[in-house]
């Protein structure tokens, strides 16, 4: 530590290769925590555990719980967005690419994913969360519109899709596919009478009539009784 004028002390500053691993290590288990208990039961405690510190030290880092948790959804969020490229790129790698399912395969990726981790899925679509994390989640769901805007184009334009306003059908496919997993993903859902694939199957038939395309034989018709 260095003196003040008067003897008071200065804490010595904290150099980056200091503060890099304990700010990733907070930011790993903060998302560990909201994996396994969603967004309210990730305590400061549970997370300063998880990091193997001191439950203050999250405040050297963070300037509140909502800014640690505005970086774990920007993290999370980003990889969703990197795994429906994937997807898009994994048709674009086929013999004959379809521009039809270049704008389905990240959507039901995107659906995939969320029912292979509910409690994570449950807390980027729907469970209740600080303003500023709220506005990271709206950040995101527009990040997958623009994406899916733009397949859509690609598509009207190889006249796979008619002419529609691409920006309009994007956002209600982002919309309808996320609320459609709300209710499987949520913690009270009732064990699903079906397998996931019918829900998976069902969301790709309502997608592709969304966008104008024709079902294809494959594809599973969703029920019309509500499931009840």
């Amino acid at each position: 530590m260095s003196a003040l004028p008067g003897g008071a002390a200065a804490a010595t500053p904290l150099r980056a290769a200091d503060v890099a691993p304990t700010r990733e290590r907070l930011l790993a288990a903060a998302r560990t925590v909201v994996e396994d208990h969603g967004y309210a039961g990730a305590s400061v405690a549970a997370i300063a555990v998880g990091a193997g510190v001191a439950a203050g030290t999250l405040y050297r880092h963070f300037g509140s719980k909502a800014e640690l948790f505005v970086e774990v959804f920007r993290d999370v969020c980003g990889r969703e967005v990197g795994a429906m490229r994937a997807a898009v790129e994994a048709v674009e790698g086929t013999d004959r690419p379809d521009p039809v399912e270049r704008v389905l395969a990240p959507l039901d990726v995107f659906a995939r994913r969320a029912l292979q981790n509910r409690t994570l899925a449950w807390a980027l679509l729907a469970e209740p969360v600080d303003a500023l994390v709220d506005e990271v989640r709206l950040e995101y769901r527009r990040t997958y519109r623009d994406l899916l805007a733009g397949l859509l184009v690609e598509a009207i334009d190889a006249g796979a899709l008619p002419p529609q306003d691409a920006e309009l059908t994007a956002a209600a496919l982002v919309g309808a596919v996320g609320e459609a997993l709300v209710g499987p993903v949520s913690p009270r859902a009732v064990p699903a009478p079906e397998p996931d694939d019918a829900l998976l199957d069902g969301l790709r038939a309502v997608c592709r009539r969304a966008t104008g395309a024709t079902v294809q034989a494959g594809d599973r018709v969703p029920r019309v009784d509500g499931g009840r």
